[in-house]
């Protein structure tokens, strides 16, 4: 299970991307990246950065400790900026707010960082499996800290769920948009990477992580599906890609190749 903490203090935006996310103090004195649920993107991309990013931890990639955050509704009542204070006011609940990581830059190549093979081969493997269409050279999403690097922002992946009717078609198609990975270029043992994520992705693993999205997010879905349809449809999607993986693993060494 996720920790959850109170949140005491919004300290700054980052206007950065639809999801508007903020540093923002807890009740434990940390200081955290908080994605709103009442900002643009709204409930579905909480729950991607959820899911995602906890199967990213289970394949030991470094997310940062992702936390429940709860805003009570006077938290922005004294905030000056309207905008800020309107998403607040929206996203009073549960929120999900990730570690602040100071002192962190952004992976980029231009300024000669690199990344080694078995970590980079895992990243592909990984954004290729949830289908998250952003870690590119445009929007890295990726962290240099203390000098290992740390994955963050996971909204856009598990884009299925913007048109729930379309997962199954979704479960063992190609991911050709790995062609624009980051990380590609050092992405070479991507075959090795997909047997130690077989091992770690065991379907307990899998079922415990889907567990921990809350029902109140699942119910704020729209659509005609109760929350324990929608939680399996999750499961099996990610089980069956699973699976399946032959095509995006095929895919990603096959634009590996072509890059090089």
């Amino acid at each position: 299970m996720l920790r959850t903490v109170n949140a005491t203090r919004y300290v700054v935006p980052l206007r950065e991307g639809g999801s508007l996310p903020a540093i923002v103090e807890a009740d434990d004195l940390g200081l955290y990246v908080v994605k709103f649920r009442g900002a643009g993107q709204g409930i579905l991309a909480l729950i991607a950065e959820l899911l995602a990013g906890e199967i990213g931890r289970a394949l030991g990639l470094r997310v940062p400790e992702i936390v429940f955050m709860e805003i009570d509704e006077a938290l922005g009542r004294n905030e000056p900026d309207y905008e800020i204070r309107q998403l607040l006011k929206a996203s009073s609940g549960v929120n999900l707010a990730l570690d602040y990581l100071p002192g962190s830059t952004m992976f980029d190549p231009a300024a000669r960082d690199t990344a080694p093979a078995d970590e980079a081969s895992m990243m592909v493997w990984f954004d290729g499996y949830t289908q998250n269409i952003d870690r590119t050279a445009r929007n890295a999403n990726l962290l240099v800290w203390h000098r290992k690097l740390y994955p963050i922002d996971h909204g856009a992946a598990l884009f299925f769920h913007h048109d729930w009717a379309s997962r199954e078609k979704k479960i063992d198609s190609p991911f050709a948009e790995i062609k624009d990975h980051i990380l590609l270029p050092w992405a070479k043992e991507i075959a090795k990477a997909a047997a130690i994520a077989h091992e770690k992705l065991t379907e307990p693993v899998l079922r415990g992580i889907v567990e921990i999205v809350p029902d109140a997010w699942l119910e704020a879905i729209p659509g005609n599906v109760n929350v324990a349809e929608r939680r399996a449809g999750y499961l099996r999607f990610f089980v069956r890609r699973l699976q399946a993986s032959a095509v995006f693993e095929e895919e990603a060494i096959g634009a590996h190749c072509r890059l090089i």
